[in-house]
Formats: C-alpha cells, structure tokens, sequence
C-alpha cells in the first residue's frame, strides 16, 4: 500500500493508525504554534489561513483509527538546529497530559 497524504485520506477509517509527529504544529507555551520548514529553518505561519489548513490537516490525521492508534513524537537532535529536542518536549508533555499512554 503507497503512503498517503493526509487529505487523500479523508472520509478513510482504519482500525489502526501511526502518526508522525512534526514540529511544525508544535505546543509551546501553551498554546499551538504554526511553523513551515523553508529551505534549512523553521518560520512562523503568521497567515491565518496557512495556520487553519495546518490545523485541519492534523485533525484529519488524528481522527482516522476506529480501534487505536500509536503517536509518535521524536526526541530531537541537540547537534541538528532544525530538528531540536525543544521543538516537540513541550508537544510531548501536553499529549501526555491529555492521558495519551506511554508505550
């Protein structure tokens, strides 16, 4: 089966998802920041229409798996500046706080 993109998989139920998480829809005090990798550095999305499309776009990500699903969030590379462990703690503790069990 080739991967998809999250909106090819609208209106899809699977019994059980993976998802990825990235910093680009990232939880930093407390609140959801919107971010955009362009060329070798993370900026703001300060549109709101590039901010609501990023929203949606994890919300169809997330709302697939009928029976489960396993939620990954990387660890981060304090030697890669654009992939540092900051990026996704903070993401990573909030899920946790929602009661998303540690596997």
């Amino acid at each position: 089966m080739a991967l998809s993109a999250e909106f090819d998989i609208q209106g899809l139920e699977l019994d059980w998802c993976l998802i990825g998480g990235d910093a680009d829809y990232r939880y930093q005090n407390r609140q959801f920041e919107h971010w955009k990798f362009t060329g070798t550095t993370w900026k703001k999305r300060h549109q709101l229409e590039q901010q609501r499309f990023l929203e949606n776009a994890y919300r169809v990500l997330l709302t697939r798996a009928r029976q489960g699903m396993i939620i990954f969030i990387p660890l981060g590379d304090q030697a890669d500046p654009t992939r540092q462990p900051q990026f996704l703690d903070e993401t990573f503790d909030y899920l946790m706080s929602c009661g998303i069990e540690l596997i």
